[in-house]
């Protein structure tokens, strides 16, 4: 089936009413047959639902759909974007191990690898997305994770996949791509070699700004490069926390299996029934949504790249842009999604014209139908020095714009009064 069609029908088989719509089950828990029908559930003799916190029926669904339209085998529904990241690393890596990291990231993602995970006990180390041949000398035995955006937000870069990937791939070492803003239906990291995804699904997927979540997915045939991986005892060593449980020797996929059994489990952040249905009903319009985001996102940078007091206009549609031949590789069509970033003279000045904008909204969140306007330094990345925002591509002067579906004539027209105020 085309993505189109994945998106619409995967993961759901029509229950005995027949209902068209997939259905909510909210519920928390789920009665078993007897004794040993529960005891062959959490022993992974049977599979199915055991409690809400680990499974639900709807969240199944999103997660099938998801992994199927992702082009990867199985996926992990979360309750925010952040914690499939936070799942991904925890699930590679433990104290005394270390992470590299893109410079670019979101500014959650910044302070989760490079303040968080430091009081775990894990180091990161940090490369240009524009120098993966830097990745190299970063790697020692301990490096258990590579970890970049497709798509860079806000500095609105893209990653060379296919570099980065073939760096871990020579080592051994999980690669773990943040796919939020292109999504799955400009750009699917798994046929560049990537190991594992990780979406905010509050973004894009949902379409609305509805809703808090998250998924993770892991690429198919994981489990071989996992398999005698000294890099991953985790998976190839009994798991005392499961009865014995080796992972790479369940014929589930490994690393999904892991993140359910051994975090979702403890940890607990997990979606609710009632947003996994929400995230199904976006997917079923993501990729006729992306086509008019990428759209609109393309003329306004277009308009905004021949503005005078405009200095640098980040968005990799434009031929001018240097991520465009990395757009046009690893991105449908070359559709660049509905992120856009500009860049002013001052700070001051960056501000006023955010505060000028009528119809944009001053919000920190992206993917939204309705379009967005965030200065980056003074929110999402607030808590970065001077010198750490320009090396994560996020300088003073920077607008960031989640271009929503609103006619674009509107918003060019609004941009301009606020450039001109």
């Amino acid at each position: 089936m085309n993505l189109q069609t994945k998106a619409i029908h995967s993961g759901y088989e029509k229950d005995s009413q027949g209902t068209m719509a997939v259905p909510i089950y909210m519920t928390t828990a789920y009665e078993f047959h007897d004794v040993e029908h529960a005891a062959n559930l959490f022993s992974l003799k049977e599979l199915g639902n055991i409690y809400t916190r680990l499974n639900n029926p709807t969240t199944d669904v999103f997660e099938k759909r998801f992994a199927e339209v992702e082009g990867g085998e199985a996926a992990l529904a979360t309750a925010s974007g952040m914690s499939s990241i936070f799942y991904a690393i925890a699930n590679s890596a433990e104290a005394g191990d270390n992470i590299i990291c893109a410079n670019q990231l979101y500014g959650g993602s910044l302070t989760l690898n490079g303040h968080t995970f430091k009081r775990f006990g894990i180091e990161s180390r940090f490369f240009d997305v524009h120098k993966p041949e830097d990745i190299e000398v970063l790697i020692d035995d301990k490096t258990k994770v590579i970890f970049f955006e497709s798509l860079t937000n806000p500095s609105i870069d893209v990653a060379d996949i296919e570099a980065i990937t073939a760096i871990a791939n020579k080592h051994g070492i999980l690669t773990v791509v943040d796919n939020t803003v292109a999504t799955p239906v400009l750009c699917r990291p798994f046929e560049f070699g990537a190991d594992i995804s990780v979406h905010s699904t509050s973004k894009y997927t949902t379409g609305q700004g509805l809703a808090i979540g998250g998924i993770l997915v892991e690429r198919k045939g994981l489990v071989e490069k996992l398999k005698d991986n000294p890099r991953y005892p985790q998976f190839n060593e009994p798991d005392a926390s499961y009865h014995g449980l080796v992972y790479v020797d369940v014929p589930l996929p490994p690393f999904a299996l892991r993140a359910r059994l051994s975090l979702l489990r403890d940890i607990g952040a997990v979606p609710s029934p009632f947003n996994s249905w929400l995230f199904i009903q976006g997917l079923e319009t993501l990729s006729l949504r992306m086509k008019e985001h990428s759209a609109n996102a393309l003329k306004l940078a277009e308009y905004l790249e021949s503005h005078p007091i405009v200095i640098k206009v980040n968005y990799p549609g434009l031929k001018s842009n240097s991520n465009y031949a990395n757009a046009q590789k690893y991105f449908d069509d070359g559709a660049s999604s509905g992120l856009l970033s500009f860049e002013v003279g001052s700070l001051e000045e960056a501000i006023k014209i955010v505060d000028a904008t009528k119809l944009y909204s001053l919000v920190v969140n992206i993917g939204d139908t309705k379009s967005i306007i965030t200065h980056p330094a003074s929110t999402t990345h607030q808590q970065l020095k001077p010198d750490e925002l320009v090396a994560c591509g996020v300088p003073a002067g920077l607008i960031r714009i989640s271009c929503g579906l609103e006619s674009i004539k509107d918003l060019i027209a609004d941009i301009d009064q606020a450039l001109k105020a």
